[in-house]
């Protein structure tokens, strides 16, 4: 009686594992079949497709029922099997099907959008290297030449391109050159494209922003709508001007936005209407679409001032995923860096008197600044511009031009480091004393060979 019913529970077994391994076998993955369509085009069975940023994009994989459907990338998401989707830079989705047995497979669709390259803003700035600013020339009021400075021409971008810098910022003045309701000329329009495609000529990623302009960005509740409604108008037409450019042509909404005469801590007015100027101008750059969709875009701590930036600075809300950057400023300290009449001349360890030194500012400072920076935004994947920084010429002190140098180098290898972008203030008048220009604008001959090798080493 033992031997037959220990038969039969044997022989159960072997049928209940035999009918597993069927099912199991039975149970394969289902080929996914990739289907493709851009705007009104037909079908395709292909999974890539190439199409300008703006353009409309379908996925619809193949079998269309009998399982589940998942997706991700490229904005994709859900369980609809077909995806419709805005194309915004080259990327990849992945679908995964699951069959009615439960066996998983996958297809990957490549979206390639030529110039708009699948690179987050902190992939981006990985590439930008040592940065240089054309100070002084087209946000001079009064003109492009008023302020000292010859006209800017490609050879002068050649010439920052063959000494090492990766990128260039272009401050640009807008407000003098539009009417009384802010339409920008055509000509300005046109000399700052000029400026821009030597840059882009040269090889050089290209910063354009709203610099000074004339005071008119006041970050007060009374000032508030004139401001956010002439950012949104020249923005629309800035952004409209270069909607065509690749991805190496950035947007900086402002410059050092603050209140008047007032550089102490902000208040919540002051930051509050700040941060909505960030926000009216990325509102503005991604409603123009095409590669403005997916542009990298840079905003402002309140005056660019590190502490104020790292304290009260929110991130605009952006339908492009990872393309924002945060800028910042650094002069620290003063009395060494932009202060004609100061007798602070020496800096840093290599320091030999006391009182030429401001020993708060050293090298321990500098390092905890921009760590502060990559605390609250680079390792939240936001990468920050160190959108200017430098220091004066100071001939009248025998030696003045090592601490310059060693004071040069280590603010841009700390801010390089903790991945922050260091753009040089070149203001032009490089054989002046008490400026930062390093390079002749006229001919782009290097006058200060060794401190531009000391900011492009640094950013290595």
């Amino acid at each position: 009686m033992a031997s037959t019913l220990s038969n039969s529970l044997c022989l159960l077994a072997l049928a209940l594992a035999a009918q597993t391994q069927a099912v199991a076998q039975t149970c394969t993955a289902t080929a996914i079949t990739p289907y493709i369509k851009v705007g009104t085009a037909a079908w395709s069975s292909s999974s890539t497709a190439t199409t300008a940023a703006g353009s409309a994009v379908s996925l619809g994989p193949q079998p269309t029922s009998g399982g589940n459907w998942a997706w991700s990338g490229c904005g994709s998401s859900g369980t609809a099997r077909q995806q419709n989707l805005t194309a915004k830079h080259s990327c990849t989705a992945t679908a995964t099907y699951t069959n009615s047995c439960g066996a998983k497979s996958t297809r990957a669709f490549t979206i390639t959008v030529p110039g708009m390259r699948d690179l987050s803003s902190l992939q981006l700035s990985k590439l930008m290297g040592a940065g240089w600013n054309l100070g002084n020339s087209l946000e001079a009021i009064g003109g492009e030449t008023a302020w000292g400075n010859p006209p800017a021409t490609q050879a002068l971008f050649n010439a920052v391109k063959a000494a090492g810098f990766k990128s260039v910022r272009i401050p640009v003045s807008w407000k003098q050159y539009a009417d009384g309701n802010d339409n920008i000329s055509a000509s300005w329009m046109s000399r700052v494209t000029q400026v821009v495609n030597y840059a882009r000529n040269a090889g050089l990623y290209t910063m354009v922003n709203i610099h000074w302009d004339g005071g008119w960005m006041q970050p007060t509740y009374a000032n508030q709508a004139l401001a956010n409604a002439r950012i949104t108008k020249f923005w629309t037409q800035i952004a409209n001007n270069f909607k065509g450019y690749d991805d190496t042509l950035l947007f900086a909404g402002t410059n050092e936005v603050m209140k008047d005469g007032d550089y102490g801590t902000p208040t919540v007015e002051y930051y509050t209407v700040q941060n909505g100027f960030n926000q009216a101008f990325v509102n503005a750059v991604r409603a123009t679409g095409g590669g403005n969709l997916a542009r990298h875009l840079i905003v402002q701590g309140f005056n660019t001032n590190i502490d104020h930036t790292v304290n009260f600075a929110t991130l605009p809300t952006d339908p492009a995923a990872k393309r924002l950057m945060m800028e910042v400023h650094f002069y620290d300290p003063y009395n060494f860096t932009l202060n004609e009449n100061s007798t602070i001349w020496q800096w840093g360890a290599a320091a030999t008197s006391a009182a030429n030194t401001e020993a708060w500012a050293n090298e321990a400072f500098v390092d905890a600044q921009f760590q502060k920076m990559k605390t609250r935004f680079v390792d939240a994947g936001v990468p920050v511009i160190l959108g200017e920084f430098g220091a004066i010429r100071r001939t009248q002190y025998a030696g003045s031009e090592t601490y310059r140098t060693n004071w040069s180098r280590y603010v841009a290898r700390a801010a390089w480091t903790r991945g922050a972008v260091p753009v040089w203030w070149d203001a032009g008048l490089p054989n002046a004393n008490h400026s930062m220009g390093l390079f002749d604008r006229s001919s782009g001959a290097q006058v200060h060979p060794g401190l531009i090798s000391a900011v492009v080493n640094a950013a290595k």
